[in-house]
């Protein structure tokens, strides 16, 4: 027996919520950040304080997007080895901060998560199956660890 596939992407679709662009705000070290996007983004740019501001503050996921794939700006020179730690952190305050996201996440059981675009072979599954999908799977893994804590 196969198991269940979720795909995600955009995020007003179904399961539109595990998308990074879903509006559920986060607290990090005292700041409040419009999307998991938004904190992703900015924290690219760490080493300064303005860059990182001004991707918080931007009004849409989109445009934090943008802006923090922009090649002109100064990216920090551990960001490959911190990627996944970042978007670690962003997604653990969204679940634990968001009741019900956390909720839908558990509510998953042992389904497959995957961000299915052809637009990221990183975090997502490249469209066809050939990506990474780093988001799905540590979506997973944060599913987990809610269901071993027992976390309502």
């Amino acid at each position: 027996m196969s198991k269940r596939i979720i795909n995600f992407y955009r995020e007003r679709d179904l399961y539109g919520e595990f998308s990074n662009f879903y509006p559920a705000t986060i607290e990090i070290k005292n700041l409040i950040w419009p999307t998991t996007e938004h904190y992703f983004q900015a924290m690219k740019f760490i080493d300064h304080p303005m860059i990182v501001e001004e991707i918080r503050l931007l009004n849409t996921p989109g445009e934090s997007a943008k802006r923090g794939r922009s090649r002109s700006l100064p990216l920090r020179k551990d960001w490959e080895d911190v990627k996944e730690d970042v978007m670690r952190e962003a997604l653990f305050a969204k679940f634990t901060q968001h009741k019900r996201l956390r909720e839908l996440l558990r509510s998953t059981g042992d389904a497959f998560l995957v961000e299915h675009t052809r637009n990221d072979s990183y975090w997502g599954d490249g469209g066809d199956g050939s990506g990474k999908n780093r988001l799905g799977f540590l979506l997973m893994e944060l599913r987990q660890e809610f269901d071993k804590k027992n976390l309502e």
